[in-house]
């Protein structure tokens, strides 16, 4: 596929380099040619320096014969006006923009073909919100992803020793825990003198402690799930209620708003450098949010605020350092867990496995709503995993027994890449076109008979695919997903 990326900052550059390890043809234009140079030396792409709204600019660049824009630049108004230009002039068939206004996310018919040519739009905001908001939810787990209109959720979780299934096989997680609808489908363990690496997943691989673990279940029931993997018998559960935030930008005045607004439950504070943002914050968020002018590294400050007592420390300002120092700080004076916002890729591969227990890339955190639209054939959700290594897809199964590999066929009989794990299929979804919308009593009835009907499988080798199944894999290795999308295509026939 050949791609056209508008902006070659932090968010351009990880977009790229994930697109380009699926053998796309990449074209990356902007204004910084040094920049430019830089990712050219580094990957297999090509650079065009100029304003992505000029049509010579993009003619240039190849927008006559691209099948897709990319526009991820910081400003709302350069991404927008690209998106028009692509389609008025070049007719790019899909034209996905970056939005940063709230106000602009609010008004759907701006944000659509018939506005500003979008075909599709995201907020990296919005995904570092949805990110965090879910380890506030699940207080043990490092990550949360959700599948299948949100029937299924993927997580990632540190096992801790005294742990109710720490020790135990894989094949006999399921036994033990009281919901059948879970799955083990990546163990990572921690070996002296290097990375990470992936076990093989087999029956009788077992749960170590301070394994991460990538667990699959049934979303009603991922509280459960994550205790029995890092609570330990008889430990009482500790609902994040104390949440104290380093950064007053644009995520931390949306993180507090976030979690003040649906409930009075969280204490929130912010530190922030600046004193006019100090005062733009206090006027704009709820009397019950302290803000509090400081730099969260300077250890009396964070001794002063009671640290000791925070339930999630979230640096997220927006220089890599100091949100790593102020983590190492809070962890050290007593926080429960801490989270860091970290853009570069180096700097988050360090952090992996210090006292930090979350270093978070918001490129990463974004990339996969891109990437959904990129994938080939039926493909509904995409998670990148891993710091970028390992996905998580959510593909349809279509057609019948001749027109897919997949259809019609038994697990253990698909030639699915070694180490790619079928770990959930949702049965009975409806689908997106056919979901009533239109608010009435009757319709939101309809919604919840269908909803009844959904079968959530956890599969075994006999277990035979079906027509609009929705097949949830992991993939330890992200090169491998256009083996997997192959096999999930529909043909004319393949006999």
């Amino acid at each position: 596929m050949k791609i056209l990326i508008l902006g070659a900052g932090r968010v351009g550059e990880s977009v790229a380099e994930s697109l380009l390890s699926e053998k796309n043809d990449i074209t990356v234009i902007d204004t910084d040619g040094v920049r430019l140079r830089d990712l050219e030396g580094r990957f297999d792409l090509r650079g065009v320096v100029g304003n992505g709204i000029s049509p010579e600019v993009l003619a240039e660049a190849g927008a006559a014969d691209t099948d897709m824009l990319i526009a991820c630049t910081s400003q709302d108004e350069t991404n927008l006006t690209a998106c028009k230009i692509a389609q008025v002039l070049f007719n790019i068939p899909t034209r996905i923009v970056r939005v940063r206004s709230v106000a602009l996310k609010s008004h759907a018919e701006l944000l659509s073909d018939t506005g500003f040519g979008v075909t599709h739009a995201f907020c990296p905001e919005e995904a570092l919100m949805g990110y965090i908001g879910k380890l506030v939810t699940y207080p043990e787990a490092l990550q949360v992803r959700e599948f299948a209109q949100g029937h299924v959720a993927l997580a990632s979780v540190r096992a801790r020793g005294g742990a109710p299934v720490v020790g135990l096989s894989v094949a006999d997680v399921r036994q033990n825990l009281p919901h059948g609808a879970v799955r083990v489908v990546g163990v990572y363990r921690r070996f002296h003198h290097e990375a990470d690496r992936l076990v093989p997943m087999e029956g009788s691989t077992r749960i170590e402690p301070g394994d991460e673990v990538f667990v699959l279940s049934g979303k009603d029931y991922l509280g459960d799930v994550l205790a029995a993997f890092n609570r330990q018998v008889g430990e009482q559960a500790q609902p994040v209620r104390r949440v104290m935030v380093a950064g007053g930008g644009r995520v931390g005045m949306r993180l507090a708003r976030a979690l003040t607004k649906e409930s009075r439950r969280f204490q929130v504070k912010i530190i922030e450098k600046s004193e006019d943002r100090c005062v733009y914050l206090a006027s704009r968020l709820p009397s019950d949010v302290l803000v509090l002018k400081g730099d969260a590294t300077d250890e009396t400050l964070m001794e002063n605020e009671n640290v000791e007592d925070v339930d999630l420390f979230v640096a997220i300002t927006d220089d890599d350092e100091d949100n790593i120092m102020s983590c190492l700080l809070a962890k050290k004076l007593g926080a429960t867990r801490v989270l860091a916002l970290i853009n570069r890729r180096t700097y988050a591969d360090l952090m992996h496995g210090t006292q930090i227990d979350i270093a978070l890339s918001p490129a990463q955190a974004t990339l996969g709503e891109l990437l959904a639209y990129v994938r080939q054939g039926d493909v509904q959700a995409v998670h990148s995993l891993r710091r970028g290594v390992a996905e998580a897809i959510e593909i349809v199964a279509r057609g019948d027994a001749k027109t897919s590999r997949a259809v019609g066929r038994r697990v253990g009989n698909l030639r699915l890449p070694r180490d790619v794990h079928i770990g959930m299929i949702v049965r009975g979804l409806p689908e997106p076109d056919a979901r009533n919308t239109n608010g009435s009593e009757a319709a939101e009835r309809d919604e919840e008979e269908r909803q009844d009907l959904v079968e959530v499988i956890v599969p075994t080798s006999g277990t035979i695919i079906q027509n609009n199944d929705h097949v949830i894999l992991f993939l330890p290795n992200k090169r491998l997903v256009h083996e997997v999308e192959a096999l999930f295509r529909v043909g004319v026939t393949f006999f």
